[in-house]
């Protein structure tokens, strides 16, 4: 298409997820967005992947855009995108590039005072881009062919270089104009660094850090986004310190590694993590997102002092602070002028608890979730990548080694429940054939969005699901309990043949006893489909670190307002 004389704005707009690398791109139809359908639709490279709603499209987007670096998704005006915003929001809180575009209405709509469907039944049709633009990095709405190429390529390489959704919405009557063919553009830009603060801050924190008796490096989830998972690693390999990494950035940093020390999340870290970074005289946060939830209710004990940190563009020191500093240029020169320091690992080693072999199967016994993890820990291997629901299944499957090769996902910044069953499908969609998706998700959270299973079985996805069936929100049970967190059960895995209909080939079982998950992990492995394996546990069967994290959680939230003072 780029070497013709014209394109239509819709063949436009493909051509460009086509040139930033995408292949498939999530949709919903609806008639304001049928026209820019079928422009998209012709071309060949891109394959459409149609959803069951607009809210599983975007977490769809949001798992291949982990996987892949950027998605895109396609809705209708109004109904569809509004359906749509809660995935955007968690686009925006996790740093996920993902094209949000929708139909608009025809442009002759509102000048001629019409009131159209979908809408709010007033002449006033920007409302949609208005609620957008909080959680998007641009929300943009081309009413002009003309306008198009231009606002296309600006809005694309926005979401690219911010590592932030945005929102396009393009009116019905203008998808099949005319535009002229797209030429070379340059959607991806590193930012780089200003020289003269990269190289103060460098020698400011290599000082503070050679002066230091045992140091330590926590990475944390902006590590990805900024693009200095390689170089974080360069500068662990340079300094020999002991490295912990936050929750949501498991599996940013190989578990293999002789100086990873576990995950570090306050109380409920890794056993003697917690101890080996709140001991240290100076420690390097790099990318951290200190939320309540990744900092187990604001109750980590690091103190300003002995802090840096470091973020995607600055470096924060004990009274100083660098701005406009790439993180990766400054870990790779921070990597040339540190001095090795091993004590803190060292410490670390002489004093870590050795893991305890996990007993012989027992066939009749009934299974428990830390029995169910352990066989899951069996499953992972260098081709695999785990998804940890919100709930439990985050404590369970942090806890659990990452072989080499082995990648983990998990939303602890936004948090929806049932994200993860549409990641799992954007995710395995992105990856498919060489990588196969593991995913754990909570009976509460698959409600949520279950229909997703028809969607990996219409595209011969191949993930393994497993639903832990204790009937209830157990993750809310555990920060604040109530009549409400209990739900109506389900035969989960009773709907896999509902949705295989006439032509698909999933599988699924319910397992009640260590034997009974051991034969079905065996036959999940070999099936040539999706994989739901239904876990029925005992509803008060949950990890001691939720029952820790939880009673924090809600010490934060309980918190009471502040009194104002009487001026009487």
């Amino acid at each position: 298409m780029a070497g013709t004389t014209n394109a239509t704005v819709g063949s436009y707009l493909a051509t460009r997820l086509e040139q930033v690398g995408l292949g498939h791109y999530f949709a919903i139809p609806g008639d304001y967005n049928l026209a820019l359908f079928d422009q998209i639709l012709a071309n060949q490279n891109l394959t459409c992947i149609s959803c069951c709603n607009e809210l599983n499209a975007g977490y769809a987007a949001d798992g291949y855009a982990r996987a892949h670096g950027a998605a895109a998704m396609l809705v209708t005006y109004s109904v569809g995108a509004l359906s749509a915003v809660n995935a955007t929001a968690g686009h925006y809180a996790e740093d996920l590039p993902v094209i949000l575009i929708s139909g608009g209405p025809n442009t002759h709509s509102e000048p001629e005072n019409q009131i159209l469907h979908h809408s709010l039944g007033e002449v006033r049709y920007g409302y949609v881009r208005e609620m957008f633009a909080p959680v998007t990095a641009a929300a943009v709405i081309i009413r002009h062919a003309e306008d198009a190429p231009k606002l296309i390529d600006q809005t694309i390489a926005t979401a690219l270089r911010r590592r932030k959704p945005v929102y396009l919405e393009i009116a019905c009557n203008i998808a099949a104009l005319e535009v002229p063919a797209p030429k070379p553009y340059q959607f991806w830009q590193k930012p780089s660094s200003n020289p003269e603060s990269l190289k103060e801050a460098v020698d400011h924190t290599a000082a503070l850090l050679n002066a230091a008796v045992k140091p330590v490096a926590v990475g944390g989830v902006k590590l990805r986004a900024a693009g200095a998972l390689d170089a974080f690693r360069q500068f662990i390999d340079a300094s020999g310190y002991a490295v912990a990494m936050m929750p949501n950035a498991k599996g940013f940093f190989p578990e293999g590694h002789p100086s990873f020390v576990g995950i570090y999340w306050g109380p409920v870290s890794s056993p003697g993590t917690e101890a080996i970074v709140e001991s240290a005289d100076a420690y390097l946060f790099a990318g951290p997102v200190l939320s309540d939830y990744a900092s187990c209710g604001h109750t980590i004990e690091i103190s300003p002092k002995k802090l840096i940190h470091l973020g995607p563009d600055f470096v924060q020191l004990p009274g100083a602070l660098y701005q406009d500093i790439a993180m990766d240029e400054f870990l790779v020169a921070l990597a040339g002028q540190i001095k090795g320091n091993d004590t803190s690992l060292a410490t670390f080693n002489r004093t870590r608890t050795q893991n305890v072999p996990e007993p012989p199967i027992d066939p009749d016994a009934p299974i428990r979730t830390r029995r169910l993890f352990a066989m899951i820990q069996g499953m992972l291997d260098g081709n695999t990548t785990l998804i940890a629901e919100t709930g439990d299944s985050w404590f369970n499957s942090i806890n659990l080694s990452l072989p080499a090769g082995s990648a983990f996902e998990i939303q602890m910044q936004y948090g929806s429940i049932g994200w993860s069953v549409g990641a799992a499908l954007g995710y395995q969609l992105a990856v498919q054939p060489n990588r196969r998706v593991i995913a754990c998700i909570g009976d509460g959270s698959f409600q949520m969005t279950a229909q997703e299973l028809s969607t990996m079985i219409r595209y011969g996805l191949k993930p393994i699901i497993f639903i832990m069936n204790n009937g209830g929100y157990t993750i809310e049970v555990e920060i604040h309990d109530g009549p409400y967190n209990v739900i109506k059960n389900w035969n989960y895995a009773g709907l896999v043949p509902a949705f295989n209909g006439a032509d698909g080939n999933g599988w699924g079982c319910q397992v009640r006893t260590e034997g009974e998950a051991r034969e079905a992990i065996a036959k999940a492995l070999a099936h040539d489909g999706l994989s739901v394996i239904e876990v029925v546990i005992d509803k008060d069967d949950c990890s001691r670190d939720l029952l820790e994290w939880g009673t924090r959680v809600c010490a934060s939230n309980a918190r009471p307002p502040k009194t104002l003072k009487s001026f009487g």
